[in-house]
């Protein structure tokens, strides 16, 4: 079942959405080359307490830490550690709170120093497919409309849309329905109606879409080892324009 949230709701819900945003804003500034993704995640971790929220994923189904910290070839779910990020490294952040009975979720990829020229394409190109997603999150659409404009955006740059791993309904619980792929056919799926509240995550590889799970039981990494971006926002369907929760 689909949750329809009322306007008291969505506004409840941007503030713990928001403070995701300016997380992850702070973890943008830090990064640069020599810091490891455990000093980051204590910066996450630190931030969001002292907001009053809890970390979202840190304990979620037995997850060690607040942040997901993902490089390069590893496309989601990477556990910070003692890995040191080096120049020409890009590095996904995917980060949840918990705040005022509901979540909010969002994620960005950055680089760390100078990056190549593949890698600077493949980061702007994520990042738009999700705006292309967004802008058709709409009253009167099906949800398949937001698939197919990420997929169709991302492959005639060569790109590929991961299929394994998909975006989801959100609030009360972290992961609700629907499931949001960004990949499929559009004028497919559940009519989208003002009240959902969707996190939309296309994740996007140089190489094949295709992924495995690494023996820590997290971290998802390419199957071809290529370069992986994510980007993800959540947001509330109106009855005009869709409403990005996740703006710091």
């Amino acid at each position: 079942m689909i949750t329809i949230r009322t306007q008291k709701e969505i506004e409840i819900m941007r503030k713990s959405n928001r403070l995701v945003a300016q997380v992850l804003q702070k973890l943008r500034g830090a990064i640069k080359p020599g810091i490891t993704t455990t000093e980051l995640d204590e910066i996450a971790e630190l931030s969001i307490k002292e907001a009053g929220a809890v970390p979202a994923f840190k304990g979620y189904r037995g997850y060690p830490a607040t942040l997901c910290a993902s490089v390069n070839e590893e496309v989601v779910h990477g556990i910070p550690g003692p890995r040191t990020l080096r120049e020409g490294d890009i590095v996904s952040l995917d980060l949840g709170a918990y705040l005022y009975g509901y979540y909010g979720d969002a994620a960005i990829t950055v680089p760390v120093g100078t990056i190549n020229e593949e890698a600077k394409k493949l980061l702007k190109v994520t990042e738009e497919a999700l705006y292309r997603g967004i802008e058709q999150a709409k009253n009167g659409n099906r949800l398949f409309d937001i698939s197919h404009a990420i997929q169709s955006w991302v492959e005639p740059f060569g790109f590929s849309v991961v299929r394994d791993f998909v975006g989801h309904g959100i609030g009360r619980n972290l992961h609700e329905e629907p499931q949001v792929p960004t990949f499929g056919p559009p004028h497919q799926g559940p009519r989208l109606s003002p009240g959902m509240v969707l996190a939309i995550e296309p994740m996007i590889n140089v190489g094949t879409w295709e992924v495995k799970i690494l023996k820590d039981g997290w971290t998802v990494v390419t199957s071809d080892r290529s370069l992986s971006a994510h980007f993800e926002h959540t947001i509330a369907i109106t009855d005009g324009r869709p409403d990005i929760l996740t703006l710091s």
